[in-house]
């Protein structure tokens, strides 16, 4: 039988904090208790209790226990166009509004873009990105790439617009984001996309791909996105160390 990964423990004591199985006050059992009872290393359990703790459900102190903190994990991770802190603001500001979900089968430029094999499948959520005034025009065209075993993600990703996509993988499997990468580049807009984002065929944009990665270096979701160039900028701020 093949050893549980940590996700998998995460989500499932995720699941007993909820249905009140570990109630709010009570103290999880100990890590050699987890060990035995999922039947995995000691190593594992403490990257599954890690991920409790981002996610604000459990707080942990020598000698004290893992101690149910919360319910519901808190959701003040915010990842920003500048740092990983202000990129789920930005979701915050700027609604979503699905136009598809589907899964597919990538290959060529686009497996090589999620940097995974050639076949591998993968549920991809498309979205429009606005800001809070529906009248004005797209601010971008995301492509978000999930595995195909969150579809209850991709469902939530309809009724909760100002919450981004990761944010709810962490809520509903305990996933938590521990790094995002993120590559601009300069593009010029197709002329499917140009009908999407109300702008002419060719016109400069911004192309952002982001990987988001678990405690383990696992990438569990992938976004492609395109902003017009004058509706959109990355700002960062560079500070010359002390050496």
């Amino acid at each position: 039988m093949n050893r549980p990964h940590f996700a998998d423990i995460a989500r499932d004591l995720t699941e007993g904090i909820a249905s009140g199985r570990y109630p709010v006050g009570s103290v999880l059992p100990t890590e050699l208790e987890l060990r035995d009872l999922y039947q995995t290393s000691r190593h594992t359990v403490r990257a599954a209790l890690h991920e409790l703790q981002q996610l604000g459900l459990v707080s942990r102190r020598k000698n004290a226990g893992t101690r149910v903190e919360s319910a519901r994990p808190r959701n003040d991770f915010r990842p920003s166009l500048a740092s990983v802190d202000d990129v789920v603001q930005f979701g915050s500001e700027h609604l979503r509004l699905v136009q598809s979900t589907e899964e597919i089968a990538v290959t060529g430029k686009l497996a090589r873009t999620l940097q995974c094999a050639d076949g591998a499948r993968w549920l991809r959520v498309s979205s429009l990105r606005i800001d809070g005034d529906r009248q004005s025009p797209p601010i971008g065209w995301t492509d978000v790439y999930i595995d195909p075993a969150y579809t209850e993600v991709a469902q939530a990703a309809r009724t909760q617009p100002d919450t981004l996509i990761s944010s709810l993988i962490e809520t509903r499997y305990g996933r938590c984001i521990a790094e995002i990468q993120q590559d601009v580049r300069g593009a010029l807009i197709s002329e499917e996309m140009a009908q999407r984002l109300q702008v002419d065929k060719g016109t400069a944009a911004l192309e952002i791909v982001r990987r988001y990665l678990d405690a383990s270096g696992e990438t569990f979701e992938v976004s492609i996105s395109v902003h017009p160039a004058e509706r959109f900028s990355v700002s960062m701020r560079l500070k010359r160390s002390d050496a």
